[in-house]
């Protein structure tokens, strides 16, 4: 058995661990940033999970107590930790780690109160002028744009309704083309680790539908950014699933991000995408690769959300995302076809507090919930 080990170095690490060559060097920079998030959360109907609904599930026989429930976890607290350091190969580089407790839940007798720890990204970044270079685990370069709200951080907001954004392995360069005084357009290309999105066992793994390829996913993407925080971007995705015998089956998309802010009180941002077998990008095709015959599951989707910022500290919003594979791939009675979220979020402070209520719906099921957050 042959074994093929890629190691990233802590450049992070020798960085900060060697002398300064000179005394007008600039010291690296750490710091440590703790979010403490309470989530209180309703839901009315059966759904695949109670306290971060993505979609709805039909009762079935067994079901002889209530669906509904009420309760709250601290899961979704968040601990982030950054590292800057200048003139590094005549640049700069920067790293972050970022944890939380969606890692699973430990069985006991303690119910919510023993979640596993959970790393979501963890990067190193060197950044030229007009270059950098990324490597880590983050969102997918098509689709790096979410959602906001402190409701859904284990899962990011509206994942399988139309929000690709699953935290994954990959090397990523990123070069300026144009440059002006307020706005850059901007060439990305990326490869991924394959992911097939496969459940994976407690402590052993084995490869998935996409790793048995021995390929990586491949993704590119064009972004104009101008003013403070506007953007726009449209990117592709290709990569491949194993099936029998010796051919592949394709995962492939396209997608277009926005991101618009309309003056200091208001901004518009959303998502939209089209393709196959996307499940391993976040749930695409509600979180189903293939289909009858063991066809790729063709979908698209999106989500759009407005956010009102009447102060620094208070944000209210609106949002709504869509999943819609194609019916025809789909088995109607073992299969979700469809799947819908939407409703507000509000969020305000000191101390940050939100509220968002969104109804799931997964037609014929609907379940409707309602989450609050205190940090």
């Amino acid at each position: 058995m042959r074994r093929l080990a890629l190691a990233l170095l802590a450049l992070p690490a020798a960085v900060l661990a060697r002398p300064l060559a000179a005394q007008d060097q600039p010291a690296p920079e750490v710091t440590i940033h703790t979010m403490v998030l309470m989530n209180g959360f309703h839901t009315s109907a059966k759904s695949n999970n109670s306290d971060l609904p993505q979609f709805a599930v039909l009762r079935d026989a067994g079901d002889s107590f209530p669906n509904a429930g009420l309760g709250a976890t601290m899961r979704q607290t968040r601990v982030t930790a950054r590292a800057f350091a200048g003139g590094v190969l005549g640049g700069d580089f920067s790293a972050e780690v970022d944890v939380d407790f969606w890692g699973g839940q430990q069985p006991s007798n303690g119910g919510r109160t023993f979640p596993l720890l959970r790393i979501r990204r963890a990067i190193g970044e060197m950044r030229w002028t007009r270059f950098r270079v990324l490597v880590g685990q983050e969102a997918p370069p098509i689709a790096e744009l979410n959602p906001s709200s402190l409701g859904s951080l284990g899962l990011s907001s509206l994942s399988s309704s139309g929000n690709l954004w699953l935290w994954i392995p990959q090397v990523r360069a990123t070069g300026e083309i144009l440059a002006g005084t307020h706005a850059a357009l901007e060439l990305e290309g990326a490869v991924l680790a394959p992911t097939g999105y496969a459940a994976q066992g407690p402590f052993v793994t084995q490869p998935d539908r996409a790793e048995q390829t021995e390929r990586p996913y491949l993704q590119g993407r064009l972004r104009f950014r101008f003013g403070a925080a506007g953007e726009i971007g449209l990117g592709g995705h290709y990569g491949w699933l194993s099936t029998t015998g010796d051919s592949l089956l394709q995962s492939k998309a396209v997608a277009a991000t926005v991101r618009i802010p309309v003056g200091k009180a208001l901004e518009l941002r959303g998502e939209a995408f089209s393709g196959q077998a996307l499940a391993g990008l976040g749930g695409g095709g509600i979180g189903q690769n293939f289909g009858l015959g063991g066809r790729p599951v063709r979908t698209r989707g999106g989500w759009a959300q407005l956010l009102i910022l009447p102060s620094a500290t208070v944000e209210l919003g609106a949002m709504f995302g869509v999943d819609d594979p194609k019916d025809a791939d789909l088995d109607p009675t073992t299969q979700r076809l469809k799947n819908q979220t939407w409703g507000p979020t509000c969020t305000g402070g000191p101390p940050r507090l939100s509220w968002a209520s969104s109804i799931v719906a997964s037609p014929p099921r609907t379940a409707r919930g309602t989450r609050s957050s205190g940090t």
